[in-house]
């Protein structure tokens, strides 16, 4: 399945992925500025992306806690979501999102 994602510049940056993979670890394979310092534990925001209008309402609803971290997100739109929450299934199969422009991975 393919999952294309759009860099600040608006460029476009299309990974392959499987139903069952991570929304954050296919952004890093790709070398998307997605830090993820909690590693997934919804302890920080460092893997918001903003997921297109098309494909907002067809993932699962964030939780109270990811909504709660998106809080502390530079840059959140209506549509975002933290990356490390999404788990990828074959339906998503064509997902795109954003990386927004404040979005730096400080261990690169």
């Amino acid at each position: 399945m393919k999952v294309r994602f759009t860099t600040s510049d608006g460029s476009h940056v299309d990974a392959e992925a499987e139903p069952g993979d991570n929304l954050l670890r296919v952004a890093q394979a790709v070398g998307m500025p997605l830090e993820g310092t909690c590693e997934g534990q919804m302890a920080c925001s460092t893997c918001h992306v903003v997921v297109d209008a098309e494909w907002f309402d067809r993932l699962p609803e964030a939780s109270e806690e990811e909504e709660d971290m998106l809080d502390l997100a530079a840059g959140v739109r209506r549509t975002s979501r933290l990356s490390c929450q999404i788990l990828l299934t074959a339906d998503m199969d064509g997902l795109s999102v954003a990386i927004p422009a404040e979005s730096h991975d400080m261990s690169r």
